[in-house]
């Protein structure tokens, strides 16, 4: 039986390894982190989510908001839990944890070659925006993990 729930600091493991093994995700060494994402988690307490199934974490997704838009991050569902709505039910818990928030709009970063993501992100009423260009500066160096 599936089971969505808060994603916690002893997640990360899990959630890391998930992350880790789904093409298209962009990791970094630092951000991602067990600290990284335990700073994350620390400053948006009731917006993450893991997905469960049979104990363990077959689906997670990422999001916080800076008071005005929500923001969502790393989704993902183990290959052989995708295709049953495990994804859109993350989405959707998390589009409702902003709304208590008080947050009327999410946004979100899609790699453009990420035909899947892309494809489910469209399939979930998001739309692209032609009309931005996204812009981005390390503060300091960071090593990106690639998968």
């Amino acid at each position: 039986m599936l089971q969505i729930r808060i994603m916690n600091q002893e997640d990360y493991a899990s959630v890391y390894r998930l992350w880790l093994s789904t093409p298209g995700m962009g990791l970094n060494t630092t951000d991602d982190s067990q600290e990284g994402i335990g700073r994350y988690l620390r400053r948006n307490p009731a917006t993450s989510f893991v997905a469960e199934a049979d104990g363990k974490i077959i689906g997670a997704i990422l999001a916080g908001h800076d008071g005005r838009r929500g923001y969502i991050y790393h989704t993902a569902v183990l290959p052989g839990y995708r295709k049953q709505g495990v994804a859109r039910e993350l989405v959707e818990e998390v589009l409702e944890a902003l709304d208590r928030e008080g947050i009327q709009k999410a946004a979100l970063v899609v790699f453009g070659d990420n035909e899947l993501g892309n494809g489910f992100w469209q399939a979930m009423g998001f739309s692209p925006r032609e009309d931005l260009v996204y812009r981005n500066k390390n503060i300091h160096l960071l090593e990106n993990i690639n998968t």
